[in-house]
């Protein structure tokens, strides 16, 4: 296998959920030294600490996830769902990105990725709250990249939905019928990997993704384009 990320430190926050576990394997499959952080990044000063006691990190992976509580109606989304979302996924992505940048910018060169959501560029009733900070993701991603490119530091986002995941799609998931009428609006007609979702990331981790500045990128077999 090419070593595509050989001498690369990469930090992963969250690194038991969602994609971290999949995202580390392939990583390391590729030569990279990774770092799983499993703090809690709501705490005040959590996002520093994790950064800090990371040592210097060529790439920052912002694995953040939460519940998406599908189906609720907006009219059933309460102060504490909205809150959660935005403290979950929003604020820790701010604290990481102000903790790893200085250093980045010193030596003009990093790459941070963000796990992020096609719900931040298509529809998704009765999930309001999980797109609302999806979406809050894409914007900051698209803003913050254009401003640190001159630096020589990348910041992009993975757009994705229909991944294999514990949280979002689980085996007992899968059997349902809501699944199957959800996988029927997908047009490649499956679910992705998480390795193909890792393999994804591997290429913004590199120095191959060097011209790509502040993108979300659609990871979701043609439900969002």
């Amino acid at each position: 296998m090419t070593q595509r990320l050989q001498g690369k430190r990469i930090l992963i926050t969250q690194a038991d959920d969602y994609m971290g576990p999949a995202f580390s394997e392939v990583f390391r499959a590729h030569g990279a030294e990774v770092v799983e952080d499993r703090s809690d990044l709501t705490e005040p000063g959590a996002a520093a600490k994790a950064v800090a006691g990371a040592g210097a990190i060529d790439v920052l992976v912002a694995n953040l996830a939460a519940p998406a509580h599908g189906g609720k109606g907006i009219l059933e989304i309460d102060d504490d769902i909205w809150n959660n979302m935005f403290d979950v996924m929003v604020h820790p992505l701010h604290r990481l990105v102000q903790a790893v940048l200085p250093a980045m910018i010193e030596r003009r060169a990093g790459k941070i990725i963000v796990v992020g959501s096609a719900t931040g560029l298509k529809a998704l009733p009765g999930a309001s709250a999980y797109s609302a900070a999806r979406t809050a993701q894409v914007g900051y991603v698209r803003s913050v990249g254009a401003e640190v490119a001159p630096h020589n530091v990348q910041i992009n986002l993975i757009a994705q939905n229909f991944v294999e995941s514990p949280i979002y799609f689980s085996e007992k998931f899968q059997q349902t019928e809501m699944f199957r009428q959800m996988i029927s609006t997908v047009p490649a007609g499956r679910l992705a990997s998480a390795k193909e979702d890792a393999l994804l990331a591997v290429f913004l981790a590199s120095d191959e993704s060097d011209f790509f500045v502040g993108q979300a990128i659609p990871f979701s077999g043609g439900w969002a384009q």
